[in-house]
């Protein structure tokens, strides 16, 4: 009897243990979300981003829109179509270790504008770009070398991205000699063209399951993205 008793008590203290560890670990899931918010937010200053180009603004919307795609991998990747093509306008974060990967340049689409891009659509064969956030996929090596699939996420905005074989890729119209003889970058057929030389290391970075958010102050956009509502 006695030894029944000794046996009950362990079995009932052992799982008293394993709920306690279970709650502990709910709360800190519950405290954790939010502390890893806030603690990304601040890496826009600790990395400076504002005296690169990007506003804060833009940071804290690829930020939330984020939020919404569980399970992506802490690189954040934001082309920033509000500056010129001749500007250093794709940032790389690695939030977690809090390191600016990259600061460089990224075409845009032929038919959304010449220095800057003003018309974006979803439509195949447009050769514009695509407003939005993306989940980046796995890579191929294709005309341009080693490219990244994009997976575009947002109904009406660039879902259609896919279909219409936009990836990331190396590009020779994306270069400083490029600009310094025509002002600009050259343009793609909509997608978000790198130059040659930092292809490879840009799509290492960020293929498999990352956040790329491509913005533009577009009323419409900003107003009805349910990854910014």
């Amino acid at each position: 009897m006695k030894q029944a008793l000794v046996l009950l008590f362990s079995l009932l203290s052992l799982t008293s243990i394993g709920h306690e560890n279970h709650l502990s670990a709910r709360m800190n899931e519950k405290i954790t979300a939010p502390n890893r918010a806030v603690t990304y937010a601040n890496v826009f200053d600790e990395l400076g981003l504002e005296m690169r180009g990007l506003s804060r603004s833009v940071y804290e919307y690829a930020l939330r829109g984020m939020q919404k795609m569980p399970g992506a991998r802490p690189v954040l990747s934001i082309v920033d179509m509000s500056q010129p093509s001749n500007r250093k306008r794709l940032y790389v974060i690695d939030l977690e270790s809090r390191k600016l990967l990259f600061n460089t340049y990224v075409a845009h689409g032929r038919n959304s504008g010449v220095l800057l891009a003003e018309k974006f659509s979803n439509t195949n064969s447009s050769y514009q770009s695509s407003l939005g956030f993306y989940k980046t996929l796995g890579t191929y090596s294709g005309k341009h070398g080693l490219s990244l699939q994009l997976q575009g996420l947002e109904r009406g905005f660039n879902d259609n991205a896919f279909s219409r074989a936009i990836v990331m890729h190396g590009a020779d119209y994306v270069c400083e000699d490029i600009i310094k003889n025509t002002g600009r970058l050259g343009r793609s057929q909509g997608c978000p063209a790198v130059s040659n030389a930092e292809s490879k290391p840009i799509i290492q970075a960020i293929k498999g399951g990352s956040c790329l958010f491509v913005y533009y102050p577009d009323p419409t956009y900003l107003k009805t993205s349910s990854f910014l509502g």
